[in-house]
């Protein structure tokens, strides 16, 4: 065990101590960032952020009894904080603790961490190995603000982000894409190695994100900090705000948008409230899948995460599909196994395009990646793995436009192409499968009745499903 993963386990443990205040493992996480960031910023010599009364040498230094409150003051005042950043953080901030000795408690076990290690090996790795931590735990809650490490990589990976270039994450959650894709570029060329305007312009105006939910957005925003990734651009990093209203318009047009929009329909069922969307619809994915393609330059590539439901879906959605390959070559879908994410049952793909320089007719096929029939089961004890995309990645070659010569190395078995006529003439479905599922039931020794029946009774426990989560949504609403 690494000396992050020591103290991320640790951390974790210390949730215990707060268990008499009825705290939650999502609060906890979000009341452990508070305490973090300031503990953090002593440790790497950057309280210079901080009015100085409002530090972690301050805050240890008030009497026990005292602590408490102080520590109520203490997190207003941040909120309230003229610098942009550290405002964000603490926006709104509140504590979950009711006792002082809890307080002192936790943290003192958290000045008595190993700090000197930990920042030989990154407080930026320690904090986002928390957050992994409280995603894998079912009882926070916090899987939806979470695309798997592995995964995200991957995207990267495909993706080539370079310096010079505009990166973009609409739906950024705790900004794993982005810090990805800054890992990726400083490992293909070192932050030292590059001139005082470009490092000015990669710390500053290469990095853009928004986020919605305000617990995730503050753990995005330190977790950018903890990285370097604390530029001085206001329009650029991790923003609070609604991407899919008016606010998600200023969003720059982008060499590289790599995401994992929220699943679902706009809360309440509505539209979204910008007005330069071509398609109206209250499903959020599609509403997203407007605005990444939307929101590329022409040649700006995209890898994107998306549920089944957007590759099959009628009316709005299939005029979305028409529009998306007519402005992009949407070179590339990867069927992802199910059981990745928090929802077990979710069926997820990433969509690979690029934007065209015309906006008719860029998609001449698709390749299309089989990774779910007949792949185990991913869950808790069995996570996915780099090797588990070895032959994906084989397959998709060396050029992040999907320019490759596949068919040098032919189709395989869970790799093949579709020419654009095909998909028209499946009105326009990119729902393909061609594997034989050899966990279900063979479908061609029933009876043609039962066949149909059995295919009624997915849609209609399909469209269930969906009603009961608008239904959930619309009494979430009114109880608001």
């Amino acid at each position: 065990m690494t000396v992050t993963q020591d103290i991320v386990a640790k951390l974790w443990n210390f949730c215990n101590i707060l268990k008499d205040d009825g705290v939650t493992y999502h609060q906890y996480v979000t009341e452990l960032t508070y305490l973090l960031f300031l503990k953090m910023m002593k440790e790497t010599d950057r309280e210079k952020l901080l009015p100085e009364k409002y530090r972690w040498d301050k805050l240890m230094a008030i009497n026990a009894e005292d602590r408490l409150e102080g520590y109520r003051t203490m997190l207003i005042q941040l909120g309230n904080s003229s610098h942009r950043l550290i405002r964000e953080i603490f926006a709104g901030a509140s504590t979950f603790i009711k006792h002082p000795r809890n307080l002192t408690t936790l943290m003192e076990n958290i000045n008595q961490l190993d700090w000197f290690e930990a920042k030989k090996e990154g407080l930026g790795d320690l904090y986002e190995g928390l957050l992994e931590k409280n995603a894998n735990e079912k009882k926070s809650g916090a899987g939806q603000y979470f695309t798997p490490r592995v995964l995200i990589d991957v995207m990267v990976r495909l993706m080539q982000p370079k310096y010079g270039e505009i990166i973009q994450d609409p739906a950024a959650g705790t900004a794993g894409f982005l810090i990805s894709a800054s890992h990726y570029m400083q490992a293909e060329k070192e932050v030292f190695e590059l001139s005082e305007a470009e490092y000015e312009r990669f710390k500053n105006n290469t990095f853009y994100g928004m986020e919605h939910v305000q617990d995730a957005h503050r753990l995005g925003v330190m977790n950018m900090i903890l990285h370097g990734l604390d530029g001085e651009n206001d329009s650029a990093g991790l923003l609070y705000g609604d991407t899919l209203s008016p606010t998600g318009q200023n969003l720059p047009l982008s060499d590289v948008i790599l995401t994992n929009p929220p699943f679902g329909s706009k809360k309440g069922g509505g539209l979204p409230t910008r007005d330069d969307f071509t398609f109206n619809t209250s499903n959020k994915q599609l509403a997203f899948l407007q605005h990444i393609y939307r929101h590329l330059k022409p040649g700006g590539r995209a890898a994107v995460v998306l549920p089944d439901n957007v590759l099959f879906e009628g009316n709005v959605g299939k005029s979305i599909r028409q529009d998306l390959m007519n402005k992009c070559n949407l070179h590339t879908i990867l069927r992802l196994p199910t059981g990745i994410f928090y929802a077990q049952g979710v069926k997820t793909n990433v969509l690979f395009f690029t934007r065209g320089k015309t906006e008719k007719n860029n998609t001449s096929e698709v390749w299309v990646y089989d990774l779910r029939t007949n792949m185990a089961n991913f869950g808790k004890t069995n996570t996915l793995k780099i090797a588990d995309f070895a032959d994906f990645e084989k397959c998709f070659g060396n050029d992040p436009h999907g320019k490759a010569k596949r068919t040098d190395q032919g189709e395989t078995g869970r790799f093949r192409m579709f020419s654009r006529k095909y998909i028209a003439d499946r009105d326009d479905s990119l729902d393909i499968s061609w594997l034989r599922d050899d966990s279900q039931q063979d479908a061609d020794s029933l009876p043609e009745p039962d066949i149909l029946a059995k295919e009624a009774a997915e849609e209609l426990e399909a469209a269930l499903e969906d009603l009961n989560n608008i239904l959930a949504e619309l009494t979430s609403e009114v109880v608001v």
